[in-house]
Formats: structure tokens, sequence, C-alpha cells
């Protein structure tokens, strides 16, 4: 039984992608989709994206056993800043300008929105630096699941995610992947509700399990009574910089972004918002409310030996086989829209930003649909082989690196594209200047953390910063930097003053 449904999982995502080669012809066809997906499509392609193995086996697991019931507040944040808030502040117009600037990739819209080659160059490397170990990690969590469930090989399972993704993708482009992610989604969301519901019940009912979550203690934590049960958890300080890392950062990650390139029209919009929203509170927020119950299980759990990648597994071992057949769906699910979209991102950022031009030349569309293909085979080879090295040697830097790379792509990244949407006093430098923080204090924090206070000596906590610093960052530079040509920028915003039977800053028009 629990075969029979991966072999037809693994049959249809395949089928969809030949399916869909009719659509990726050429650059805009295969990165875009032709910007004509709709509503659903595009909703669920940013909700899968977003929401991967890391999230559901990872941070709900590490967050849940720390802050208890109050982790619930990440995939709340993931729900309204995240998702509602990024599609009402950044869809509409990222979708306006990015079209006229006729860019297909965040450096791309970078160069031209200023007018800047070396700036398209150097977001593409930030790209290509953090998004390969990001893709590495997604392949994390999935040895338990899989060794549990099916008595498989870690490595086997890498192997047949890298494979089975490669097909669909290079095969169909984003067309493929959105309508994959779709299927995906509806999995992920039938699956986590299903799930929460098999492991609160083994507990005695959610208001047993909350009772005894009432009457854990841990002196190392906290000596509040019921701490883990409270509104805030423990430590609330650290759990706001949880949920601003992983809310706040998908306005800054261009595999996020670029979701918004390829929206259909002004319905798509305002659907996707609901739909995105939605999907987000279900998933996120029953990832991390599922987690907060992990002290339940603490007499099976040994973190000291085993990681927080050992909680959600532990806590799922008493389901019964179909119950673990749909969870190891669920998480491949997951894991497999994001590595489609990050080596989407991937490979047409180093394409179209940083070969076409640059090293090669009056490259036709042909050559670069081909190139992105085999960068595509080389990213998740690359990707692969470095889950493969993690899993055999057990080093543990990698881990860590996938943490650091979601903070330095939005550090950099966020506040320049936010403000270059809205405010056209925007600079060059100031852009510049984001790219260089959110990126070096990433590495800091992971070369040398010693230099950073205290308190900021985590992935999560300089992440948090990074992004919120950058929005101070970019306004006072540009305020104090040579300004950028008024052609230039009247060029970029009469976009948004174009009539349709209203200015299309309001509405994009069908």
């Amino acid at each position: 039984m629990k075969l029979a449904l991966l072999i037809l999982y693994f049959a249809v995502l395949v089928g969809i992608g030949l399916y869909c080669r009719k659509n990726a012809t050429d650059v805009n066809g295969f990165v875009l989709g032709g910007r004509s997906v709709g509503p659903w499509l595009t909703a669920f392609a940013y909700g899968t994206s977003y929401f991967s193995a890391v999230v559901f086996v990872g941070y709900a697991g590490q967050f849940g056993w720390k802050y208890g019931i109050a982790a619930t507040w990440a995939g709340i944040g993931n729900c309204i800043i995240g998702s509602l808030m990024a599609w009402v502040i950044l869809g509409r117009r990222t979708r306006i300008m990015t079209q006229h600037l006729d860019s297909a990739t965040m450096p791309e819209f970078f160069g031209r929105r200023f007018g800047s080659k070396s700036l398209k160059i150097i977001a593409s490397v930030i790209i290509f630096i953090f998004l390969i170990p990001y893709t590495a990690s997604l392949y994390n969590g999935l040895s338990r699941l899989f060794g549990m469930a099916f008595s498989i090989d870690y490595s086997v399972c890498i192997i047949l995610m890298a494979v089975l993704t490669a097909i669909y993708v290079i095969a169909g482009g984003y067309m493929a992947t959105a309508i994959n992610d779709f299927i995906q989604g509806i999995i992920m969301l039938i699956g986590i509700v299903a799930v929460i519901a098999a492991v609160i019940g083994s507990k005695g009912g959610l208001i047993a399990a909350l009772d005894g979550l009432a009457q854990v203690t841990d002196e190392t934590v906290s000596t509040t009574p019921g701490i883990f049960n409270s509104f805030f958890g423990p430590d609330p300080l650290n759990l706001m910089f949880v949920v601003i890392l992983t809310s706040l950062g998908t306005w800054g990650l261009p595999q996020m972004v670029q979701k918004f390139y390829a929206i259909k029209n002004e319905g798509s919009i305002k659907k996707g918002t609901i739909i995105s929203t939605i999907f987000a509170l279900v998933v996120a927020g029953g990832c991390y409310f599922l987690g907060g119950f992990g002290r339940l299980f603490s007499d099976k759990i040994d973190i000291a030996a085993n990681g927080y990648d050992s909680i959600i597994p532990t806590m799922l071992e008493g389901l019964s086989p179909f119950m673990l057949a749909l969870v190891v769906i669920l998480v491949l699910s997951a894991s497999m829209s994001t590595l489609s979209s990050l080596v989407m991102t991937s490979s047409s950022t180093l394409t179209i930003d940083f070969v076409k031009d640059n090293i090669v030349k009056d490259m036709s569309e042909k050559k670069q649909v081909l190139l992105i293909r085999i960068l595509i085979v080389v990213f998740i080879a690359i990707s692969s082989i470095i889950a493969l090295v993690q899993y055999k040697s057990k080093v543990t830097f990698i881990a860590q690196l996938m943490g650091i790379s979601w903070g330095a792509l939005a550090g950099s990244f966020l506040a320049p594209f936010l403000y270059s949407l809205y405010w056209k006093k925007t600079t060059r430098l100031s852009c510049w200047v984001s790219f260089l923080f959110g990126s070096s204090l990433a590495l800091l924090d992971m070369f040398v953390p010693t230099i950073l206070p205290v308190w900021m000596r985590s992935p999560i906590a300089c992440g948090a910063m990074a992004m919120l610093i950058g929005l101070v960052l970019v306004p006072v530079v540009s305020l104090l930097s040579p300004k950028l040509d008024k052609d230039l920028v009247d060029g970029c915003f009469a976009c948004y003053n174009k009539e349709t039977r209203v200015p299309q800053k309001t509405a994009l028009g069908d």
C-alpha cells in the first residue's frame, strides 16, 4: 500500500512535467510560465516553496521544544507577514514593474531598475553562493522518516528525490513546477491536518495534551510552572526573532518574490492573496502547533544524542502504516516543491544574469533555455552530493549554513527590493551597502561569531537583525548618496500610471 502510493505519486509528477513541455520552449515560458499563471497555481507555488521539510521536521521540532505551544506564533507570523502582507505589499507592484523592465529574475530587476550591470552580477553571485547549501538542506529530515516507514537507505532517498525533481522541472519548466506544486500543496494540507489529529489523539485529545504540556518542567529553561503551555513561552525575545526571520524573510528571497512575476491578472492577485494566506495558516500554523507538543514525548527523545531533527519523527513513530506513508509523501512533497523552486531560481539567475552577455555574447533564447536545463542538473547534483557528504561524514557546519543562507539572502535583498518598488529616491549605493551588510553579517556569524554581541550569535537572531537594519540603512544611505538619473527613475515608475480602466498601480487589468 505504502509503495503503491509512492509510485502513483511519482508517476503523476513526471507525467505533468512531460505534458507541460509545450509551454517551456523560450525563456519567458520556461522561467515564468508566460506570465499567465492563475491564482491557485501561483498561491500554491508560493506556499510550497515557502514550507519544506526544514520547517516540518527541523524548525517545528526545534522551536516547539524550545518555546512550547507558543511556537505557534511563528506559524501565525508566516501567515500574516510572510503571506498576506507579502502579497498585498509586493504582489501587484512586483508584477507591474518586472514586466515593464522585462526582467525575469531578481538580479535582472536590480540591474535595470538601477542601471547597473555590476549590481546584477553581484546579486546573482550572492544567490548562487547561498542557495546551493540551502538546497542541500531540503534533504535533511527525510532520512529518519524514510527509514521508519520503508526501511530505505537515506542515500537512495536523496537520489530518487533528485532524479524525479530534475525530470519534471527540466521537461516542463515553471508551469510543470506550478502544477506539481498545486498537487503537492493539497497533499501537505491534508497531511498536516491528519497528522495533528493523530498525534493529539494519541495523547488523549487536545485538552488532555494541553494539560500534559502544562505539567512539563525544565529548570534549565525556566522555573515558571506551565511555561511551555503559556502565551509567549519561556523566551519571548528569541521567539520574536524566529517570527521575523521566517516571516519577513520571504519578502527578500528570490525564489519567493519571483512567484509574483508570473501572475496572470488582477483577479489572480486578489484570489491568490486569500488562498496563500489560508495555506500558510494551515501548513505553517499546523507544523509549529504540532511541534509545540514535542515535550510530551520527552521520554523517547534524546536531544543530546540525536538532535532536534529527531523530535518530529519520534512523535510520529506510533502512527499507523497508512499515516506514516502519508507523512512521508507530505514531507517529500514539501521538499520536492521547494527544491524545484530553488533550482529553477539558481539556474535561471546564473544563465540570464551571469553567463548571458558577460561570458556568452548574443545568446539566443534556445541556448538560454538549454543552459538553464543543464544548470538545473548541475545544481541538483551538487546539492545531492553535499547532502550525501553531510550524511556519511556527519558534518554539521552545512546544516548550520542553512539557517544563515536564509538570513543572508533576505538581509541582502529585502530592503533594496521593497524600497525600489515604492520610493524613487532609492539609490544604487544603498543597494550595494545592503548587499554587503546582509551577506557579510551572515558570514561573520558563520566563521567569527565572537565579534557579534552574545544575543546575535545565532543564524536566527543574526538574520532577523540583518533584515531590520537593512530597512533603516537603505533610506539613510539613499538620502546621503548621489541620486539616480531622473529619466531612468521616471521611466521605471511610469509603469504604475499606465491606464487600463484605472491606474495600473490599482489594478493590473485583464
